[in-house]
């Protein structure tokens, strides 16, 4: 099957660095896909960043295509691969879009993704994998990737991984954080309760900042469940909490991370970070090592 991309980029300037978005799963049909994280694309995009967004074999939007092709339901080596595939034509896809030509820095790239894109993102990042079907250990590392952010991920396996549906997803529970080694920002709600996973509450999502070496960065949200706010989609239903000033902070947030590990003069992490914690209600609390 074709690989299917959404390419969003300022209308302006040069050198511009990149975000490989993977999305998550859910309930809709359209946010698992290229179409869906618009609140982080456009401003990303706005900000000065070229993201790109595949839909990856997971997405609704194919299920009634790939529902038994090998690797299905997770497709979780294809997600990865999804995204090397993508930088080694990224010169095609700069030629291609519109007004791209010679914009895009090649050597400044970005990995974000939610819930299972959080997942790929870690892939991507370092983190290895036993392949439940041989045993064996798995590296999809991405060495032109230099740094990532991981919404609401999934966390480790082992005895916690105990929910209802962890038998029928056992390679969410096979994940190694301790080799993932490239510089990441973990973002976690303090609400987000995945029972179907884990009975460890909200802390679980906390696991690829926890077990993995630094540096890391833990963006702890309050009062955020899976949705963060609702990052997957303007006005999605299935946002069970949402709220737009969380998901305009956490843009904020997260484009001024990249910012910095991309460009390490920058100043736009230190600026944000002192944003979130001025003032009476802060969004949330970090943690970094």
């Amino acid at each position: 099957m074709d690989l299917q991309l959404r390419v969003s980029a300022p209308a302006t300037g040069t050198n511009l660095p990149v975000i490989l978005l993977s999305h998550g799963g859910g309930p809709s049909n359209n946010l698992s896909s290229l179409n869906g994280y618009a609140p982080l694309a456009n401003y990303w995009a706005a900000h000065g960043f070229v993201v790109v967004q595949p839909t990856h074999l997971t997405s609704r939007t194919l299920s009634h295509l790939v529902a038994d092709a090998p690797g299905a339901p997770d497709f979780w080596r294809s997600r990865a691969e999804d995204m090397s595939h993508i930088l080694d034509r990224l010169d095609m896809i700069e030629r291609t879009v519109p007004q791209l030509a010679g914009r895009i820095d090649h050597t400044e790239v970005a990995v974000a993704g939610h819930s299972l894109g959080g997942f790929t993102a870690a892939l991507l990042l370092g983190a290895g994998i036993t392949d439940p079907d041989t045993g064996n250990v798995v590296h999809l590392v991405e060495p032109r990737i230099k740094a990532g952010v991981l919404l609401a991920a999934p966390g480790r396996g082992g005895d916690g991984f105990n929910g209802p549906m962890a038998e029928q997803w056992p390679v969410i529970g096979a994940v190694d954080f301790s080799t993932m080694t490239a510089p990441a920002l973990v973002v976690a709600g303090d609400k987000d309760d995945s029972r179907h996973f884990t009975d460890r509450g909200p802390d679980w999502h906390a696991d690829p900042y926890t077990l993995a070496p630094g540096p890391k960065t833990l963006l702890t949200l309050f009062d955020a469940e899976h949705g963060l706010g609702g990052i997957a989609g303007y006005d999605a239903a299935e946002t069970t909490d949402e709220n737009p000033g969380r998901v305009a902070a956490l843009a904020r947030l997260t484009a001024a991370y990249l910012r910095t590990r991309l460009h390490p003069g920058d100043n736009a992490w230190q600026t944000a970070c002192e944003t979130l914690t001025a003032g009476p209600d802060p969004v949330g609390r970090l943690e970094t090592k």
